[in-house]
């Protein structure tokens, strides 16, 4: 592991250890804010935010930095995403399980050039789980490297995100995968989500929207693993890409086989 990989790793864990994990289960109903609908912060998502900005800030001051909750504030942050270097902030990830008390979620960080995405973390803060990855360097899990593996199902074991899909197309969804997916529940947390695909958990995963603070670790994760993940068209995802619609799968069989049957 590198300096600038393990650095980013004790940020992580020093946040979630002093600022998410004693609010946890611990929140007043005043500190939980519904910012948009079905979109909730807390006062640890901006907590944590502001620690983890300014520990990066320090390990590369050269770097800019965009965090989820920034951009709540101020939407326009996001397009310095697609020019230079950045760090890319989700400061708890699958927020809504956390404001209910419950697992999972997740600290995501990704360091993006020119919405290119080259490093990504994803800290776990319950099981002290980090998955990392690095641009042509592969994957890891708590330092040790990981490959992508299938279930093993006798049908492809399929979380599908349907919560942003348009009403009028999410039917035709589920009905293309009547009968050729396994359907599983989704974690509504994309730091869980990923690491299921790679795990063997689930063989893919469709989201619909892919907000960059959300997908560029995981996704590179995924990728780096061995796995595939890419828009319905085949293209690769770019932080700096505003479309809609993603297919995560275990290996490049299970995505086309994936795109075949969902898009169709």
């Amino acid at each position: 592991m590198d300096a600038l990989t393990a650095s980013v790793a004790a940020l992580m864990r020093q946040v979630a250890a002093e600022v998410v994990m004693p609010r946890y289960r611990n929140l007043a109903a005043d500190e939980i804010i519904e910012k948009a609908a079905d979109e909730l912060v807390t006062i640890a998502d901006r907590e944590s935010e502001l620690r983890l900005q300014e520990g990066l800030a320090r390990l590369l001051p050269e770097a800019g930095i965009v965090g989820e909750e920034a951009c709540a504030a101020d939407p326009a942050l996001v397009d310095k995403l697609g020019h230079g270097l950045n760090w890319l902030i989700d400061p708890i990830d699958g927020t809504s399980n956390f404001a209910a008390g419950r697992p999972p979620f997740g600290l995501m960080i990704a360091l993006v050039d020119g919405g290119e995405t080259l490093a990504g973390w994803m800290l776990d803060p319950l099981t002290d789980r980090l998955c990392h990855a690095a641009r042509g360097k592969g994957a890891t899990i708590n330092g040790e490297t990981i490959l992508a593996r299938e279930s093993g199902a006798p049908l492809p074991v399929a979380g599908l995100s349907m919560l942003f899909v348009r009403p009028e197309d999410r039917q035709g969804l589920i009905d293309r995968a009547e009968g050729k997916l396994q359907m599983a529940d989704i974690p509504r947390c994309a730091a869980e989500q990923y690491p299921r695909i790679v795990l063997g958990v689930n063989d893919l995963a469709l989201f619909e929207r892919t907000l960059p603070w959300d997908h560029a670790p995981g996704a590179l994760f995924v990728n780096e693993a061995g796995g595939r993940v890419a828009r319905p068209d085949g293209s690769p995802y770019r932080v700096d890409d505003n479309r809609k619609g993603m297919i995560a799968a275990a290996s490049p069989a299970m995505w086309d086989r994936a795109a075949a049957i969902l898009y169709s």
